[in-house]
């Protein structure tokens, strides 16, 4: 028997490009399918300070080359027709992901978590700094009074706590990872596959998408 609605799980951090580049795949599968996201909160680098690192400080004492990865990510980004400006450092996403689940919590959360995002990836903001994440926060709509107290007084801290500890405890290893109805899907994968994950958990299609509504 099919599912009429479903509850998608995303564990994710807004430093991650792949999961930048399934924003696009996201939205669309909203728009197919009758389903609603949760964004899990997931601790890539929490180590990062809040000046941020060089990208060659972070892959430093590994084999990585920079500038071909960055030249694949820029290729992906085109290719998805996202935004994508030329970073040269990484920041600590902890406090955005605190001010995300007071975009949840006040309706705006999926318009927030975009817009992190773009910021990081887009324009090379610093999403660690008070001041990014005050801009950030009320140009979602969010009160800059409200902004600044969550940011000072840490109001969401526990519950992003809550989401490191369920991405432990749910063995999640790698980012973005799609869970629902107890089926797990990792890494950037292709609109289909997300599409298949959804019918094969049972969940319907929206009516209109498949014409029987006008």
């Amino acid at each position: 028997m099919m599912s009429e609605t479903g509850f998608l799980e995303i564990f994710s951090d807004y430093v991650w490009p792949w999961c930048y580049f399934i924003t696009g795949r996201i939205e669309q599968l909203q728009i197919e399918f009758d389903i609603d996201i949760k964004w899990t909160a997931f601790p890539l680098h929490p180590e990062t300070p809040t000046a941020g690192l060089t990208l060659e400080e972070l892959f430093a004492g590994r084999p990585v080359d920079i500038k071909q990865v960055l030249e694949r990510l820029n290729r992906t980004a085109r290719d998805l027709g996202l935004p994508f400006g030329k970073r040269k450092r990484t920041y600590n996403s902890r406090l955005a992901h605190e001010l995300g689940k007071l975009a949840e919590e006040q309706g705006c959360g999926q318009r927030y978590h975009m817009a992190a995002f773009k910021a990081y990836f887009a324009k090379g903001l610093n999403i660690g700094l008070q001041s990014t994440l005050l801009d950030l926060g009320t140009s979602v709509g969010l009160p800059a009074q409200q902004v600044l107290e969550v940011l000072e007084k840490r109001t969401f801290e526990d519950a992003v706590d809550k989401d490191w500890k369920r991405s432990y405890q749910s063995g999640v290893t790698a980012v973005p990872t799609f869970m629902i109805n107890g089926i797990s899907l990792v890494g950037a994968q292709p609109y289909e596959k997300l599409a298949q994950l959804m019918e094969s958990s049972g969940i319907m299609k929206r009516a209109w998408v498949e014409g029987l509504c006008e």
